[in-house]
């Protein structure tokens, strides 16, 4: 049985689409919940970790103190080869644990927006599609970590998407976006949605059709497969 651990920063942003996946490989599922408690499991009994988003930045130990033992448990996770996926502050969380920087981006990006793939076929390393319109709510960025691919890039952001060895992949956007996780986010950050050129206004936010988020979904299975099976 696949042992998964969820690492969760704020109540609002959850798994998604990923709890569907879990399930349907019959893991066994796992979280800490850092706004509650603060306590890491043995790392020796786990498979899989899923390390979630929130609105704070890695940066931000002063007022999260527990981001400093995230990301040595992290650290330690991709040194022992543990299959590790990052989301959004949980990608930044991955690159700040390797030792990259991460900084305020040049815009906020936050709505639905194409990325593009930055490798093929013939790296090896998982392929995203060509171009496709996924679901992002971010203000920074981060350089590459030492070691890292970059999988992803938008007109915004360089670095949307990057993978360490064949079980490591952080994702600057949300592919686990199901509409409820939507409705979710805006209800607890909306005050980010100002007048900017990649904010998107929250009525064309929620009006993206039931096939998009399919596609991005079935986006994240892949590559929660892809390193499970690394």
């Amino acid at each position: 049985m696949m042992k998964a651990h969820i690492l969760q920063q704020v109540p609002f942003e959850g798994i998604g689409s990923i709890q569907s996946w879990l399930t349907a490989q019959n893991a066994s599922i796992h979280c800490t919940r850092f706004y509650e408690s603060p306590i890491l499991p043995d790392i020796t009994d786990i498979d899989l970790i899923i390390v979630m988003g929130g609105p704070m930045s890695v940066n931000d130990v002063s007022s999260f103190p527990w981001l400093e033992a995230e990301k040595q448990f992290i650290h330690e996770a991709i040194r022992v080869k543990k299959s590790v996926v990052g989301i959004c502050l949980g990608a930044q969380i991955i690159a700040s644990a390797l030792g990259a920087r991460v900084y305020p981006g040049p815009q906020k990006e936050i709505g639905w927006f194409d990325i593009e793939a930055s490798s093929d076929d013939t790296t090896g390393l998982f392929r995203f599609p060509e171009k496709t319109t996924v679901f992002h709510w971010h203000g920074e960025t981060f350089d590459l970590p030492p070691g890292a691919a970059r999988l992803a890039k938008s007109s915004v952001c360089e670095n949307q998407a990057f993978q360490v060895g064949k079980n490591v992949i952080g994702l600057q956007f949300h592919l686990e976006t199901t509409p409820e996780a939507l409705d979710l986010i805006i209800r607890n950050c909306g005050d980010e949605l100002t007048d900017a050129e990649y904010i998107q206004k929250e009525p064309d936010m929620r009006a993206i059709p039931q096939k998009q988020y399919t596609i991005i979904n079935q986006l994240m299975h892949e590559i929660l497969a892809y390193v499970t099976q690394a």
